[in-house]
């Protein structure tokens, strides 16, 4: 059966977008292949992360092209062009519009450092969340995976892991034991959860 074409949005250092590429290497992705890296910041590590994996990748710059409506065009025009089947938002720092979200309905998902619906919506993105997260004294937090759509963070979830937090956490250290403990594995999993799910409707 065709391996569905997965395309990963990354804006930032590409942990996550790293985390996936090892999964497939390991061939934990079997669904999936990873044909493409879009990044809206052209320094972005991300993109080295995707060359390093013999990845496409694109730039889309903010600073270049400062309309969401025009870099959301480049995007899905680029998506079209390598037939990208499902969509990851792996640390992509710009929200979609709901006319993008819905080009991509069911086959778009993201990554979120908190067990929604706690810390999330506009304004929880990054350290914020944790910052919040020990602001409010939880005792457990997380990661979830979910489908995107116009609500931000508000799609179906996909999977969630739970991860405690400890005595002297900083939003630093438990940003850090999230990403390990939760966020690079639920990911990598759910990439071929709704891989191979797109692969059984197709067929």
């Amino acid at each position: 059966m065709k391996k569905v074409n997965v395309a990963v949005l990354c804006s930032g250092g590409g942990t996550n977008l790293q985390a996936i590429l090892d999964s497939a290497a390991a061939g934990n992705i079997p669904s999936g292949k990873i044909a493409l890296v879009v990044s809206d910041n052209a320094q972005a590590y991300a993109l080295e992360r995707a060359k390093r994996a013999g990845v496409a990748a694109a730039v889309v710059d903010k600073k270049d092209i400062p309309d969401r409506g025009e870099r959301e065009r480049k995007i899905l025009a680029l998506l079209k062009e390598h037939d990208i089947g499902l969509v990851v938002l792996a640390g992509f720092m710009t929200i979609l519009s709901a006319a993008f979200t819905r080009e991509y309905e069911m086959r778009m998902i993201n990554v979120h450092p908190s067990l929604i619906p706690s810390f999330c919506g506009p304004g929880f993105y990054g350290l914020k969340v944790h910052e919040a997260a020990l602001a409010r004294g939880v005792k457990v937090t997380g990661a979830t995976v979910h489908y995107v759509n116009e609500v931000c963070d508000g799609g179906p979830i996909i999977a969630q892991r739970a991860v405690y937090v400890e005595e002297g956490d900083t939003p630093e250290t438990l940003q850090k034991r999230v990403m390990r403990e939760a966020e690079w594995i639920i990911l990598p999993q759910a990439v071929e959860t709704v891989c191979k799910k797109l692969q059984s409707e197709k067929a």
